[in-house]
């Protein structure tokens, strides 16, 4: 069992909230982090809106849960029953007491349909994402995290062969029936798995709906309609740049990450370890799993951005406090980084509080320009607490 960062928050949560929603992509433990929270079986009930059994029980939904207010009800894959939140309203209003629901969702329920009912105030929402670098055992290297991702059942499998199997099972559920299910669509899955795998090669890649309309043949709201259900079922990263001199010309499309790097390399036909060192994606895979590991830490009111300039200032990953730049980040895999003219000229636009470099195993020091460079095991638990 790897005890999962979200543990202690939840349990917070749980202290002072009616209700707490986590959100989070299929299989990766959102149900057994809750069954673990709520630990003697006599003080919860456990109802999965995908089990038959359990929808028949919410036929008069508000009756039966209101006979329960004694217990506290864990309601799975909520989002297939939107209905559920405007019947938690008047339940919460008419009693108050902390850690009443736990609902566990597979989509962003901003995307799903039904769902306008607003429980602000009574209920909050945490993301549980795969298992994160700091959450790994002693007995695991990083480098393998890296390669099979954070999903529990491809990261603790016995054999490498079994990882790949079940990443491409996961994918291929995914594309055959899940997101159309989550958000009660109609998706077409051969462009799907296209469009994923285009995705994929053009990882950390400006985004660009007409170029990925032109290569799929339909228009770019069809490609905007299915980069909104990836990203709602947590597959992807859309991350937006930093606009700050209006003076220059900036980049201001996202750029798209696939959040998993195990999906990543399942998508680009990686097979093996040996092999990403070799493949052309091996740059920007490193780059979004070091953002993706930086976005599940990060704290303090703190938003992610990259920034870039038609001129050639560039950085990676921008990290800002409401309109105060806090931090720039270039992302490096050499241990022995260069610090880029690129780096410095957007370091010099930006005027951020901090720099630094991130590399995998690198030392930690301070270059001439003030830049630190550093491992990403250094960064996550020694500086970006600080920020």
């Amino acid at each position: 069992m790897i005890k999962r960062n979200l543990q202690r928050d939840l349990e917070n949560r749980l202290k002072s909230s009616p209700a707490v929603c986590i959100l989070g992509p299929r299989q990766v433990g959102k149900t057994t982090l809750a069954k673990l929270i709520v630990r003697d079986e006599n003080s919860y009930l456990y109802l999965d809106i995908e089990n038959p059994r359990d929808l028949v029980k919410l036929s008069d939904a508000y009756t039966y849960l209101n006979n329960r207010q004694d217990l506290c009800i864990v309601l799975d894959e909520v989002q297939l029953m939107p209905e559920l939140f405007s019947l938690l309203r008047p339940l919460i209003d008419n009693n108050r007491r902390p850690g009443r629901f736990i609902l566990l969702g597979s989509a962003s329920p901003r995307l799903v349909k039904g769902v306008s009912e607003s429980l602000a105030g009574r209920i909050s929402y945490l993301e549980l994402t795969p298992i994160g670098f700091t959450e790994l055992p002693e007995n695991f290297n990083f480098y393998q995290h890296w390669f099979l991702g954070g999903f529990p059942n491809a990261l603790l499998a016995q054999e490498l062969a079994t990882s790949r199997e079940w990443v491409q099972d996961f994918t291929r559920s995914y594309i055959e029936r899940d997101l159309a299910h989550l958000f009660g669509v109609e998706l077409a899955p051969t462009l799907l798995r296209n469009f994923w795998i285009m995705l994929a090669h053009s990882n950390g890649n400006i985004w660009n709906a007409e170029v990925f309309a032109r290569s799929l043949g339909v228009t770019a709201p069809t490609v905007l309609r299915y980069l909104g259900f990836l990203e709602g079922g947590y597959m992807i990263k859309r991350l937006q740049p930093w606009f700050v001199n209006a003076k220059k010309r900036i980049v201001k499309s996202p750029k798209i990450y696939v959040r998993d790097t195990g999906i990543l390399h399942s998508l680009l036909n990686i097979t093996r370890p040996d092999d990403l060192f070799g493949h052309p994606a091996v740059g920007a895979s490193w780059e979004g799993y070091v953002i993706e590991q930086v976005s599940q830490m990060v704290r303090n009111n703190l938003d992610l951005f990259f920034y870039r300039t038609q001129a050639g200032a560039e950085c990676d990953l921008v990290l800002v406090r409401g309109i105060e730049v806090i931090a720039c980040i270039e992302i490096k895999l050499s241990n022995s980084p260069v610090v880029s003219k690129g780096f410095i000229n957007s370091s010099e636009d930006l005027n951020p509080k901090f720099k630094y470099i991130i590399t995998p195993e690198s030392d930690d020091y301070t270059t001439s320009h003030g830049v630190t460079i550093t491992n990403l095991k250094y960064f996550l638990e020694k500086y970006l607490a600080k920020l």
